[in-house]
């Protein structure tokens, strides 16, 4: 009977410690994709155009906020 809890509470906790080791994985993946997102940002921004596309963005935005808007109220 000892035996077995024994390997049962061996068998918890190298389950703990993969869990351990994939939330440890997770962790650094995220890290890299939000290094990653920084560095791409920053390179867009260096393009020419860029104040322009994003004042484009920013007037399309508002346009379809108040298309949509208008379609509420008319519902």
């Amino acid at each position: 009977m000892k035996g077995s809890k024994q390997s049962r509470t061996d068998l918890l906790e190298k389950k703990i410690q993969a869990a351990i080791n994939i939330i440890k994985q997770l962790l650094d993946e995220n890290a890299y994709l939000k290094d990653l997102s920084v560095g791409t940002l920053e390179t867009v921004k260096l393009m020419p155009g860029y104040d322009e596309a994003i004042e484009e963005l920013k007037t399309k935005l508002k346009e379809d906020g108040e298309k949509k808007k208008m379609e509420v109220q008319a519902d």
